[in-house]
């Protein structure tokens, strides 16, 4: 982890995004261990709640994933044995997915929020 979020903040797509957003790098990668040893290991050490984070990131887009993975894959590839990289990878993958799906629905239902407010005020 520690390795692949340095690639993260030296990205120039995704540096920006983080840095916005994260404060202590520190607490952030000890929260990102606990997240992928739960998903991993099935630990239950991490106990936050990534989607509606994730959500909050109104400039996320398909594209920030493919980028997200693409760094996750080499960095799991280069730094794990090759059966733990496929784990690792399978994992993200599915992860990517999700979160791409939960916010695709969250921007839907604020969007049809907005438009019944809108239309409820005319």
């Amino acid at each position: 982890m520690h390795s692949f979020y340095g690639r993260v903040q030296q990205d120039p797509t995704l540096g920006p995004i983080f840095a916005a957003r994260v404060d202590d790098w520190p607490e952030h990668l000890e929260k990102m261990c606990a997240f992928w040893s739960s998903v991993v290991l099935m630990s239950g050490r991490y106990k936050g709640r990534p989607m509606p984070v994730h959500a909050r990131i109104t400039e996320l887009n398909g594209a920030h994933f493919e980028h997200w993975l693409a760094l996750f894959r080499a960095t799991a590839a280069e730094v794990c044995e090759p059966p733990a990289a496929v784990v690792f990878i399978d994992r993200a993958e599915r992860i990517a997915q999700s979160l791409q799906m939960g916010i695709a629905l969250h921007r839907d239902a604020v969007e049809s929020m907005r438009q019944a407010e809108t239309e409820g005020g005319q």
